[in-house]
């Protein structure tokens, strides 16, 4: 006599549960299959037949029809299992983390997995997942600098007030320079991109010579850009600038600048020249927070979408270039929003200082 097959009666919840789980496109299919095995046998089919319609062996059928009975629908879910016992200990754990935090292999600055690897006689795959579980990345290194000017945070709630809520009718204008651009042709000829196939330039390069463009980024309403390119860039460079800027704004409203403390920015002719206008009013940004000015974000834009790749044989080429991305930003400008208070960010300075004083501190 074989084994007798268990009778499979559904409740009108577990019949809605298991037709559900078959609806389901993101169900697990080895779920899925489970639950259509049993809403075949409810529907009084034998389990062979049921083997046959779903492409399963019968003892297969039979072991979750067996489940299902026992069990109901927590029945269908796979049991607990273990696994392979654990070959690294924690203590072996602590070591390797130990080592990556505090110190170096004798060869380099910095331990990669399989010199780690080496050193403490596990497999670089366990060193990787190890340094996964903890966030370790011994390979890459950030850069900071701090602002040291004693003005730091009147300077940051000046500059932050201004962008987030700018004075009525007037005109909000970020001013920096962008020096010393190279006009650069490459020695062979660059390799257009084809399919499957990337484009290809030569690592190697020919100056023609540099150039520098002066911008002025309005980021209160228009988030148009007036440029120029001068061949240096002086103070006398930098006011005759200021000059051209005086000419395309409209007048009467205004004018609210946003700049470095380039010393070219400080000269006797640059300041006689704003006192004349008592209209335009300069907010100097701190030392070494150049992350405040947004034109630097506009200068960002443009070395990525024209001149990292570009191709120039001459500085004039380079200028025209420059010109036409600007005239191209100007038909259809939006301003940068910024999002970040005042507030925010001297609390996250500040958390960045407390964070470096406990490193240091930890080493010392």
């Amino acid at each position: 006599m074989g084994r007798v097959a268990g009778v499979v009666v559904l409740s009108v919840e577990e019949r809605s549960f298991l037709e559900s789980q078959v609806r389901r496109h993101k169900a697990p299919r080895s779920l899925s299959d489970r639950c259509r095995m049993i809403l075949l046998c409810a529907d009084g089919l034998p389990s062979k037949e049921v083997a046959s319609t779903m492409g399963v062996h019968e003892h297969t059928v039979g072991k979750w029809r067996r489940r299902f009975v026992r069990d109901r629908v927590q029945g269908l879910s796979d049991e607990y299992r273990p696994g392979r016992p654990r070959t690294v200990s924690d203590a072996q754990v602590a070591k390797v983390i130990e080592r990556t935090l505090h110190s170096t292999p004798k060869d380099a600055t910095h331990w990669s997995i399989r010199s780690m690897a080496k050193e403490v006689g596990l497999s670089h795959t366990t060193i990787r997942r190890i340094w996964n579980a903890f966030g370790l990345q011994p390979h890459r290194r950030e850069t900071f600098k701090l602002s040291t000017d004693p003005l730091f945070v009147d300077k940051v709630r000046d500059i932050v007030g201004l962008y987030m809520s700018p004075p009525n009718r007037a005109i909000v204008l970020c001013v920096d320079e962008k020096s010393q651009i190279q006009a650069l042709d490459r020695e062979q000829p660059v390799l257009p991109m084809m399919p499957g196939v990337a484009e290809r330039q030569t690592h190697t390069y020919i100056r023609h010579g540099t150039t520098s463009l002066f911008a002025a980024l309005d980021i209160a309403s228009t988030g148009a850009v007036i440029g120029k390119c001068y061949k240096r860039h002086r103070s006398q460079e930098f006011l005759g600038f200021l000059k051209q800027i005086d000419e395309c704004l409209p007048k009467g409203p205004d004018v609210h600048l946003v700049m470095d403390n380039y010393a070219t920015h400080k000269t006797k002719e640059v300041k006689a020249w704003l006192v004349r206008r008592p209209h335009w009013h300069v907010h100097f940004t701190p030392t070494s927070a150049s992350w405040i000015n947004q034109v630097e974000r506009w200068f960002a834009e443009l070395s990525r979408k024209k001149l990292k790749r570009g191709v120039h044989r001459s500085t004039r080429e380079l200028e025209a270039d420059i010109l036409a991305f600007i005239e191209t930003h100007n038909e259809n400008p939006k301003p940068y929003r910024w999002v970040k208070s005042a507030d925010e960010i001297l609390a996250s300075v500040k958390r960045f200082c407390h964070k470096t004083q406990q490193t240091l501190c930890t080493e010392l």
